[in-house]
Formats: C-alpha cells, sequence, structure tokens
C-alpha cells in the first residue's frame, strides 16, 4: 500500500478535488488548498546539508550495514555488548532505541515497559533508573549466559561506546518528543562529532520536526511501516473491535498519504526508514529522484542482504550480521 504522488503538487490538487467533492463550494475549496500550501511553504524546514547526509547513509560510499536495537539476534538488544558485539561482526552502524526512565534519565529500551527483555517488571514511567539499572537486559536473550552482568545503559554511556568503535548511529525516539529533543539536543553540543556520525529518527512525525526545528544541523528521517496502527509487526490486528480495527485502517490509509506525499518535505528529512516489504527499485528511484535515501528494515537473511546491497545499493537494519534469523518486532 503506497498512496504515492509526484510531490507537493499532486498532493495539493488532490485536497482541492477532496475538497470541491465534499464542499461542493469551489471559493471553499481553492481558500482551504490556497492555506495548506502557505502554511506549507511558512512552516517547512529544509533538510540538512545534502552531502553530509549522504557520508552518515552511505558513510563508506556504498550501502551501510546496520545493527537492529544494536543486533537483538546476535546480542542482548541495546546494551553495551550489542554495540561491542555488532562492531565485531562488522556493522557500519547500529540503531538504537531512546526511552526515558521515571525520573528523567535517557536510556536504551524499545518498550514501554522492562518485561519483555529483563528479569524485571512495570512500565518505565514508573521506575527510576536506580530501579532500571538492577535488572538484567540479557535474562531472556537467546545468549544469556554470555552476558552476564550486563546493565541497561543510558543514552550517553552508549553514544560513548559507539563511537569508540566508529559506529554510525540512528536514535530511534519512541516517543517524549519535548524531552527526547532537548536530551538529543544537548548530547549534540556536548559530542560534535554526532553531526556527521548520526541520524535521528522517529515514526513520529512530530518528534522529527521539533528535532530539526530545535537544530537545522542534525539529519533526520521518518520510519514508516504501512498499517502500522491497525496492525502489529506480524500482521495480527491491534483490536478485536470492528469499530477500532477500521478507524485504524483509515487512519493507516491518512498516514500513508500524507508521509508520502508532504510529510517528508514538511519535515525536512533526508531518509526514509521503510519496512523492508514494501521496498523496491522503483520505491528506491522515486525517492532518490526528491533526494531522499530509503532505508530497509528488517533485513534478516543473506538473499534479502544481497539484493539490498547489489540490486537496490541502499542501506539496511538487521537483527544479525551473521546468520539468518526471524525479525524481531
Amino acid at each position: 500500500m503506497f498512496c504515492y504522488s509526484e510531490g507537493l503538487p499532486a498532493a495539493l490538487w488532490s485536497v482541492l478535488v477532496a475538497a470541491l467533492a465534499l464542499s461542493r463550494s469551489g471559493a471553499l475549496s481553492c481558500l482551504l488548498t490556497g492555506g495548506l500550501y502557505l502554511a506549507l511553504r511558512l512552516l517547512s524546514l529544509p533538510p540538512a546539508d545534502p552531502q553530509r547526509a549522504h557520508l552518515i547513509l552511505q558513510p563508506r560510499h556504498s550501502p551501510a550495514r546496520l545493527a537492529h536495537r544494536g543486533g537483538s539476534h546476535d546480542a542482548p538488544e541495546n546494551t553495551l555488548a550489542a554495540i561491542r558485539q555488532a562492531a565485531e561482526n562488522g556493522a557500519t552502524g547500529v540503531e538504537l532505541d531512546l526511552e526515558f526512565t521515571a525520573d528523567g534519565v535517557p536510556i536504551l529500551m524499545h518498550d514501554e515497559t522492562v518485561d519483555r527483555t529483563t528479569d524485571g517488571s512495570g512500565s518505565l514511567r514508573d521506575l527510576t533508573f536506580a530501579e532500571v539499572r538492577k535488572f538484567n537486559p540479557a535474562a531472556k536473550h537467546r545468549l544469556w549466559r554470555d552476558y552476564r552482568g550486563e546493565k541497561i545503559p543510558t543514552l550517553k554511556e552508549a553514544v560513548l561506546e559507539s563511537m569508540h568503535y566508529d559506529l554510525i548511529i540512528y536514535f530511534d525516539v519512541k516517543g517524549h518528543a519535548d524531552q527526547a529533543v532537548a536530551a538529543l539536543k544537548q548530547l549534540y553540543l556536548e559530542y560534535p562529532r554526532l553531526y556527521n556520525t548520526s541520524i535521528v529518527c522517529s515514526f513520529m512525525p512530530d518528534v522529527v520536526y521539533k528535532m530539526r526545528r530545535a537544530d537545522r544541523n542534525v539529519v533526520t528521517a521518518l520510519t514508516h511501516r504501512p498499517w502500522s496502527f491497525s496492525h502489529w509487526g506480524d500482521g495480527r490486528p491491534r483490536f478485536s473491535s470492528f469499530w477500532k480495527h477500521h478507524l485504524t485502517l483509515a487512519l493507516d490509509v491518512v498516514m500513508d498519504w500524507s508521509m508520502h506525499n508532504f510529510l517528508w518535505h514538511f519535515c525536512g528529512v533526508s531518509a526514509l526508514l521503510v519496512q523492508k516489504n514494501f521496498v523496491s527499485q522503483e520505491y528506491v528511484r522515486q525517492w532518490s529522484a526528491k533526494g531522499i535515501q530509503v532505508v530497509g528494515w528488517t533485513v534478516n537473511t543473506i538473499a534479502e542482504k544481497m539484493y539490498y546491497e547489489n540490486v537496490l545499493q541502499t542501506s539496511y537494519i538487521t537483527d544479525s550480521l551473521i546468520e539468518d534469523c526471524d525479525p524481531h518486532y
């Protein structure tokens, strides 16, 4: 599913046609479309320097291999051990998830709770950093015996470890837009090297927009998976309720159309991170024509990796650098 058209003119034309159909008023339709155009012109943010963005997205002038959550199949996800293992396995960079504890400490964690990956239980909004630090992030990993004593790292600890191994960093912001932007802005000021070695990405356009507005030098990307409001990553419906399911289906269509027609321009992104099943040569070509690079996720088999490297010639995010594996949702 891609509601794809050729840029902003086509998007505005679609709005005009829809407004005419709904209102049956030419004046109102033109006013609405003109207002949207002015808002986009006045509020849209320019992307970061294209040459610098390219060096981050393809740092060796070839497709980058990025370890998803540090390489969640090869080591416990979002840990310093995962970062070290990713470097040892030949990763170009790491994708790391940013969350916050109850007392506002930025840490690496994918979920809003600690239950799935640690031996602890509870929501991050109810747990202080001191409490979270006691949990073992390797407890439920298949290789837990090899990673005894691992701790949930702070964002700063993860950045220092990644820089030590010269890894590109994809900061995947899960939410808390204002809090995340403040933490990342401070991090970029403290470590200016990150401007040339990292990218901030999120499913949430407000996170990306606020990051670009706060610091125009930060390279950003939008993350997208069609049908993400209505379905889980493995394809299961999120809601059993008929009305909730179909409402979220409608939201998915709106988000998909928005993502492909104006959000990328509005937020000033340099890349689009897209679930692998929806990436094709034509899709990569269409975005490349707009100056946007496509990064696929989660690419977990040798055949898929060869396709990305040799045919698509675009970067990808993977759960394992060493063997085929199932996707980690």
